[in-house]
């Protein structure tokens, strides 16, 4: 008997795509109030966000974290306060829950005191590589489970921002180094730490010249391309893409500006409201690890 005749062709073998058929309705079915459903239980579960802030000390990586969240999420160090540096990259996490207009937020934050601080920073991004990567690892395991739980904690890392020193020249080698390492495995948004000790010529030159490092040296940062799923998100995304690394200011104290109360800071020139841009596009950063 010739083998050949029997093994089926790859063609063969290959599982039809079915077809998309209209179907006429007959009446009322209820198809809407899935939306209903899902919203009632999203409130109910809440939602989970698990941020990462990479970046020297002294950046305001703290501070930034309580401007954006407009919450004491994490303990900035007091000023004038010396606090000793670590040997060692460590990496430290804090969870908290945020309630706003019945929408509840898990939000754990981790943070990298150590990076980049050291003589040698020859593979100082390892340990939060590897980290990311655990957190994947863990989820999976627990993911492909026979009998798995019935929700399972996410502790995947769905943003980091990463603060560049506001030095107003470009990307540092180290900064090039991690990027593009660090752009495979997570979401990654690029800040300008500190932006307002740059004047708004010298922020614009700046973040041109981290726009041309970034594409020259092939680092793409959220949102990725691969998001332009139509027309609205290419817009949306494009204008998103303009306006990257975002120049940010933050600040944890409570001032009174033409009647309402703002974070900033106060100088002999006025008050520097703490900005960030709106926290609603960081959605896509959890959303794409759905």
């Amino acid at each position: 008997m010739d083998p050949l005749r029997h093994s089926p062709s790859p063609s063969s073998s290959r599982a039809s795509s079915p077809r998309t058929l209209s179907c006429e309705r007959l009446g009322y079915v209820g198809i809407e109030a899935v939306l209903d459903q899902l919203k009632i239980k999203a409130m109910k579960m809440g939602f989970e966000f698990n941020i990462m802030v990479v970046g020297q000390s002294g950046l305001g990586k703290s501070t930034m974290v309580n401007t954006l969240f407009k919450s004491k999420i994490w303990k900035s160090t007091m000023p004038g306060l010396r606090v000793p540096m670590p040997q060692t990259l460590q990496l430290h996490s804090v969870t908290h829950v945020i309630e706003e207009n019945g929408v509840k937020l898990k939000l754990t934050v981790t943070d990298t005191p150590g990076f980049g601080d050291q003589i040698n920073n020859d593979k100082c991004w390892d340990p939060i590589l590897g980290y990311i990567n655990e957190q994947y690892e863990r989820y999976l395991q627990e993911e492909i489970l026979i009998t798995r739980q019935r929700h399972i904690p996410d502790t995947r890392v769905h943003c980091c921002i990463y603060f560049v020193p506001p030095t107003g020249h470009c990307l540092r080698p180290l900064d090039l180094e991690f990027l593009q390492r660090l752009c495979r495995a997570v979401n990654v948004v690029p800040v300008i730490a500190r932006a307002d000790s740059l004047t708004i010529e010298e922020r614009e030159a700046f973040r041109h010249r981290i726009q041309d490092d970034l594409k020259t040296h092939s680092i793409e940062v959220y949102p990725q391309k691969s998001f332009d799923e139509d027309v609205n998100d290419k817009i949306l995304n494009s204008k998103i893409r303009e306006r990257i690394p975002f120049a940010v200011v933050g600040a944890d104290r409570e001032h009174m500006v033409n009647g309402r109360c703002v974070l900033g800071r106060k100088t002999k020139w006025g008050i520097i409201e703490g900005h960030f841009p709106c926290l609603s596009w960081l959605g896509g950063c959890e959303q794409s690890h759905a």
